[in-house]
């Protein structure tokens, strides 16, 4: 007899008992609804709760101090940030596990307790809902909106299927960066001011990198024979805006939108009429589309990358994919 259709079992007292109930409650991982609204939002929160309290106090992060300050961030370039400027004094946990894509997030019972336990919080308000519902259940110590450091804006045409108007992509532009990474600084240096002349020559040496970065892009970007950039989803409006680009995305902000077919056909006689060599791809969502583009087109497929995670932490980092970015950047346009 097939499993579903067998007839219920009597259960022993011991599977009816709490600690077992518990288990199971406890086991579970709370996930971030795919399309998600303000009602799956505010049950995820529930659960997340609840699940929070499933770590033990004993097992929380903040609960046998190092001397270091915890903290927490939604994800890999926030993550950056604090483990660059903040070194030896924090210990950095990212809620996003590495090759991630931070909109299919999900959290264990441990990084809701983390949340509630962290002496800092580095977030973007809209980007991740799940990890702004627990950092205000949770109420970390403190916390640090990117969005409140530098404004959203609205760059336009950014795809089929996007109803948002704020481009969240704040990271990708190096002097926008470069802001966040003195307001997590100035954060780290109220938290903890016993050591805030260390986060100032640690903030220093990360601003003196980004404007390095900056002027690469400015210089390697200034002589090219196309300004047009199709992306697989619009995530590069604040690098195109700071660099002179045009950005062309195929599927609006968040990388899950899927392009009509009219939009499609506009791309492709756009890539016809302004000589478009590259459809670029990314290394966390399916290049599928845009390989396909690439293939209908007869033009190039080739990484961009967003940067909203890494592959291996251990060999890459932020400024190292950037580099890799304005590499093909360069190639896709003709840049002298």
């Amino acid at each position: 007899m097939p499993l579903s259709h067998a007839a219920p079992r009597a259960r022993s007292a011991a599977s009816h008992s709490p600690a077992r109930e518990q288990h199971s409650r406890c086991s579970r991982r709370l996930r971030r609804p795919r399309h998600t609204v303000p009602a799956a939002v505010a049950v995820a929160t529930a659960a997340a709760v609840a699940l929070g309290g499933c770590v033990k106090a004993s097992d929380r992060p903040g609960a046998a101090k190092s001397g270091k300050l915890d903290v927490v961030a939604g994800f890999y370039p926030f993550a950056f940030l604090a483990e660059r400027i903040g070194g030896a004094h924090v210990d950095v946990r990212n809620l996003t596990k590495p090759g991630a894509e931070p909109h299919d997030l999900e959290l264990t019972p441990s990084q809701v307790a983390a949340v509630g336990n962290a002496d800092l919080a580095l977030y973007e308000k809209g980007l991740q809902p799940l990890v702004d519902s627990v950092i205000g259940q949770e109420q970390p110590k403190a916390a640090l909106d990117a969005a409140t450091v530098v404004p959203l804006e609205n760059h336009g045409d950014l795809g089929e299927g996007d109803s948002r108007a704020a481009d969240p992509h704040i990271w990708l532009d190096p002097v926008d960066f470069a802001k966040l990474a003195d307001a997590v600084s100035a954060k780290l240096q109220q938290i903890d001011p016993a050591r805030a002349a260390d986060y100032r020559t640690r903030q220093a040496a990360l601003d003196a990198d980004l404007a390095k970065l900056d002027a690469d892009y400015r210089a390697g970007l200034a002589r090219c024979q196309r300004k047009d950039i199709v992306t697989s989803h619009a995530a590069f409006g604040y690098l195109a805006e700071r660099y002179g680009l045009a950005q062309v995305p195929i599927s609006g902000l968040s990388p899950e939108d899927e392009p009509t077919a009219s939009h499609l056909a506009k791309i492709q006689d756009l890539i016809k009429t302004k000589g478009v060599t590259t459809v670029f791809f990314e290394t966390l969502a399916s290049p599928k589309t845009a390989q396909t583009l690439a293939a209908d087109t007869g033009t190039k497929a080739a990484v961009l990358d967003p940067i909203e995670g890494v592959q291996d932490p251990s060999k890459q980092d932020y400024l190292s994919v950037m580099r890799d970015n304005l590499a093909a950047l360069r190639t896709a346009l003709g840049c002298a």
